[in-house]
């Protein structure tokens, strides 16, 4: 077990026992303070939890604000929950001076990360190394982030039995396990395809894995924080220097969309409700007429196959 394990049981304990806590608030705040440290691990490899400041706190929420959007709710719950983390940390002696002592909970603007270019994009897969199984695997990660608009969420948990490529759809379960089908292009279906015959079909799965599309060498579904990695590690090396996260991708999704023409309430309901500026719009639109709008409009579905 990692410090930082025995530390988060400790809270755990420490939010039931001593503040009386009920357990969805303490589930809650764990979940927050899981996703500090999985932020610390991308961001901040350099540091540990107890070395934040209160300018690493504050770069934290408009990271998860930036790849997320988040609603004045959520902010609060997690600032909340993070706030606590600290106070306990320094109850209990283990840092010396409180990061969240002056944090505030300020109404955040949906703050739009970088969007790629096409070129840019195509950059990236470009300087990808085709040689090995890692690059095989993330060149069709890449091209189902950008082709199909996912989350990162949506991305490690989708299921070979949802891919549906005679009729150019994949099935997603997005925010509230909300299933919604998506369109899916030629190019990334051919990078899918090269992945399962050449890659994934070789590879010793793990039990409980045997459905999940993507895996790591040890035949396990890929984590968030991976993905995160992979994404980091392709633009690296890709020279590009914008800040470009798998969100980036799906943002690039919507923004080439839109500015082909596309219309808005077709790539609202493609990205499951969520709307790029911000606002949700619940709309349902007929299927044929997904697959026509991103057939028409996004660059990579016009790839030829």
């Amino acid at each position: 077990m990692s410090i930082e394990e025995e530390y988060i049981i400790d809270f755990s304990n420490y939010l039931k026992l001593e503040k009386g806590r009920s357990v969805n608030t303490v589930q809650g705040y764990i979940r927050d303070v899981g996703k500090l440290l999985q932020y610390i691990d991308i961001e901040l490899p350099t540091k540990s939890f107890r070395d934040l400041n209160l300018k690493d706190i504050q770069r934290f929420i408009e990271f998860l604000n930036t790849e997320f959007g988040l609603s004045e709710q959520s902010q609060s719950r997690i600032i909340s929950g993070i706030k606590a983390f600290y106070k306990y940390l320094r109850i209990e002696q283990i840092i010396s001076k409180d990061p969240c002592e002056m944090l505030d909970a300020p109404k955040l603007s949906r703050k739009l990360p970088d969007t790629l270019s096409y070129g840019e994009i195509q950059q990236i897969i470009e300087h990808i190394d085709l040689s090995t199984d890692e690059g095989i695997r993330n060149r069709a990660i890449i091209e189902t982030l950008y082709s199909c608009g996912l989350r990162v969420s949506e991305l490690t948990t989708l299921k070979r039995a949802h891919l549906f490529f005679d009729a150019d759809f994949i099935k997603v379960f997005g925010k509230g396990e909300k299933e919604r089908l998506v369109p899916i292009g030629n190019e990334a279906i051919k990078q899918i395809k090269i992945y399962l015959d050449n890659i994934r079909n070789h590879i010793n799965i793990q039990k409980g894995h045997e459905n999940t599309l993507f895996l790591n060498r040890r035949g396990k579904g890929l984590s968030r924080v991976m993905i995160f990695y992979i994404i980091k590690d392709a633009v690296k090396k890709a020279g590009i220097q914008k800040k470009v996260s798998p969100h980036t991708f799906r943002h690039s999704f919507a923004t080439h969309l839109v500015e082909g023409g596309a219309d808005l309430r077709a790539v609202q309901e493609m990205l499951g409700h969520s709307s790029i500026t911000t606002t949700e719009i619940y709309t349902h639109l007929d299927q044929s007429y997904l697959q026509e709008t991103i057939a028409q409009f996004h660059p990579r579905h016009r790839a030829s196959s």
